[in-house]
């Protein structure tokens, strides 16, 4: 049985780091999960209200930098609100319409036709607005990468 929990517990953590690159899959909820789940399987004891204050804080951080991350990106290449709501529309959709690639592609067709029909700008400004959508989804999902790998040493820390 004890295999069968860390098995359980290890695939949550996987599908955790995935969500990072997926957004339909929310990591951090995968994450907790595999704590319930170690309480569930072993023993809450180890898990003590520290423990649990301190990966509290984490998520927030971790909400917290997905949604700055990927906003500050196109509003720093010159992007709109309209930029921000299509990037994040692409990066939802994309995935499903372009398997694999639209992971990428998603936001910064989103951005680039949101700012095209929103602002009307011109294309130089919503291809712009595009590539800083990108940039923001690969820079939230490094800092996503590196909150979740914060997360799981603490984990194994009070473990």
């Amino acid at each position: 049985m004890e295999i069968i929990g860390w098995i359980i517990i290890i695939a949550c953590f996987i599908v955790a780091y995935i969500g990072t690159f997926y957004p339909i899959i929310p990591s951090v909820v995968f994450m907790v999960i595999g704590y319930i789940v170690y309480g569930l399987f072993f023993s809450f004891t180890e898990l003590t209200w520290l423990f649990w204050l301190i990966q509290l804080l984490f998520v927030v951080l971790l909400f917290g930098a997905d949604m700055a991350a990927n906003a500050f990106g196109v509003k720093k290449f010159g992007g709109t609100k309209a930029g921000v709501w299509g990037s994040t529309i692409g990066l939802i959709f994309g995935p499903f319409i372009i398997p694999v690639a639209g992971i990428l592609i998603g936001p910064f067709l989103g951005a680039v036709l949101a700012e095209l029909i929103v602002t009307r700008e011109g294309i130089k400004q919503a291809i712009k607005s595009g590539f800083g959508s990108l940039i923001g989804f690969l820079t939230s999902s490094v800092v996503k990468i590196i909150i979740l790998t914060v997360m799981l040493v603490v984990f194994i820390i009070f473990v």
